[in-house]
């Protein structure tokens, strides 16, 4: 869905990559100043402060976008900068989820903290695992069906990056910002949905956006693996497409 607005925010980011260029930036220098920032987002979520993490997590966003617009503005595209920017985003998003399945020492940012339900962190282990392994699934599939694949594209899915990257913002927001856990005080009207989510480990919207992003994310490779398979059999079958 954002997927469609990449062309024209490349665009709009052209004159900043141009600018950028002419410090002598690399674009492989700022993709691993991403993963420094994303580290330093990691230790922000582990003390507990989840807006100054927030904060650090979308300047590693609007790092990685420069990096792209250094790139194509400089002339510097080439395919292992593109590797190399695709395999440290991996590891950036393995560092967000990271801080937040340890955070926060003492529950020093939310004093509200339910210590009597569900885990003492963030984010459940289990459920940031689960979504941490959906997402670099999501995006294995995809590099697998264009390199083994031979396929020009294969972007398909319920959600893109985007997407799943909104959510977690709103998810840090909603459970940083109110006095309370409006997730209990949601389900606080129907307490068998309540004990049923806290038996899952679900029991902050945080949590909940969390496993969203996780659902998702495994739909999409189902979803590619589905497409991958009817674009290469037809490949193989000498039909052509616009793949």
């Amino acid at each position: 869905m954002l997927g469609s607005l990449r062309e024209r925010y490349q665009r709009v980011m052209m004159p900043v990559g141009a600018a950028i260029a002419k410090t002598g930036i690399t674009p492989n220098m700022i993709t691993m100043l991403t993963v420094f920032v994303a580290l330093i987002t990691a230790w922000i979520f582990y003390a507990g402060d989840l807006l100054l993490g927030l904060a650090f997590l979308i300047f590693t966003v609007v790092l990685d976008m420069f990096d792209g617009a250094v790139a194509r503005a400089a002339g510097l595209s080439s395919k292992f900068g593109a590797t190399f920017d695709h395999t440290l985003d991996r590891y950036a998003e393995y560092l967000f989820m990271l801080g937040l399945m340890m955070g926060p020492v003492g529950a020093v940012a939310i004093t509200w903290w339910p210590e009597s339900v569900g885990s003492s962190s963030f984010i459940p282990w289990f459920w940031g695992f689960f979504t941490l392994f959906g997402m670099i699934m999501a995006s294995f599939t995809r590099a697998k069906a264009e390199s083994v694949g031979g396929m020009k594209s294969c972007t398909v899915g319920i959600a893109e990056r985007q997407e799943k990257l909104l959510l977690q913002i709103a998810g840090i927001l909603l459970l940083a910002l109110p006095a309370t856990n409006i997730w209990r005080d949601a389900l606080s009207y129907v307490p068998f949905l309540w004990e049923f989510f806290v038996t899952l480990d679900i029991t902050n919207i945080l949590t909940l956006c969390i496993v969203i992003v996780g659902v998702l994310s495994h739909i999409t490779v189902a979803q590619r693996l589905l497409y991958a398979r009817k674009i290469i059999l037809a490949s193989e079958q000498g039909v052509k497409t616009d793949v």
